[in-house]
């Protein structure tokens, strides 16, 4: 099974013709909300990849707290490490612009008050063998007692160092997987990357002095990625995107799904490739995420 511990929100979607600048007022073209939240993004993409998962989490006692959970549970999604929070259910407010380009606000709500003491215990539970999937959307804190706790227990960690806070670079030493964007990836080691061969050369470096597998997502370029010293790259769907919201996670859950369910690492790529592809092809974060069938459609 996959534990996933992170963050639940509900997303307020507003969809434009294009992006406003600062300080500028643009007419939207439409409005919608949907289940949303990095953890819950991926423990429902993990789900309709075809594999069993737990979601670990907090959501409040408001009106969001049914709707941010209902994808999720009508998944089949295990729900019982989510607790509930006198705070409000996490919120996201994400601006579309016409090209599917986004712009989005996380307040974190309930997701702020995971503690370490509840990341200890949703791991305490798993077995040795077993996969931890963790964000960047619940505290630092937490992030951190979960990987430490992974270690001890010989649970595979993945970390998707998203969104990027001033702790990942600290805590992505500590999983065994990293999942990176191209700008994460800069920062992570603390330089702009924008050549193909410096970063293929900055990624092994990292592994060797790490040793950690480390997977960096190139948006329409696919993605590419170390593992036990060998460089693996894949390639999406050529799409025109309507909305890039919840690509990112569907393509680490289905990541996370392969390897749960014995894929070579290089057909888990490609497959997480694909979903994240067809991910960008529908509205919304969750209600966008392909099932097994449709990714296998296009494989």
């Amino acid at each position: 099974m996959i534990t996933v511990l992170g963050s639940i929100n509900m997303d307020l979607i507003a969809t434009t013709p294009r992006l406003p600048q600062p300080g500028e007022t643009v007419a939207g073209t439409g409005f919608s909300t949907a289940a949303g939240g990095k953890g819950a993004n991926q423990a429902l993409a993990a789900r309709r990849a075809g594999s069993s998962v737990r979601m670990a989490g907090a959501v409040g006692e408001d009106e969001f707290a049914k709707p941010a959970l209902e994808l999720l549970d009508q998944a089949g999604v295990d729900l019982s490490a989510v607790s509930r929070s006198s705070e409000p259910t996490g919120t996201a407010q994400i601006l579309v612009g016409g090209d599917g380009e986004n712009m989005i606000v996380v307040v974190p709500g309930a997701n702020g008050t995971i503690d370490d003491d509840q990341a200890h215990i949703a791991v305490g539970t798993m077995r040795a063998g077993s996969l931890l999937m963790l964000q960047l959307e619940i505290p630092a804190a937490s992030v951190e007692r979960a990987l430490r706790s992974a270690r001890a227990q010989h649970i595979v960690s993945i970390l998707n160092t998203a969104p990027l806070t001033p702790e990942a670079a600290e805590l992505a030493t500590l999983a065994d997987i990293v999942v990176a964007n191209e700008t994460e990836f800069s920062l992570l080691v603390g330089r702009t990357i924008t050549r193909a061969d410096e970063r293929e050369a900055a990624m092994l470096e990292w592994h060797s002095k790490r040793g950690q597998a480390l997977v960096v997502t190139l948006g329409s370029e696919g993605v590419i990625a170390v593992r036990n010293g060998m460089v693996h790259k894949a390639k999406g769907l050529d799409i025109v995107p309507v909305d890039t919201v919840g690509a990112g996670d569907t393509f680490c859950g289905y990541l996370v799904s392969g390897l749960e369910q014995g894929l070579d690492f290089p057909d888990a790529l490609r497959r997480a490739a694909v979903a994240g592809s067809l991910a960008c092809l529908k509205a919304g974060a969750q209600p966008s995420i392909p099932t097994a069938e449709e990714v296998a459609a296009h494989l």
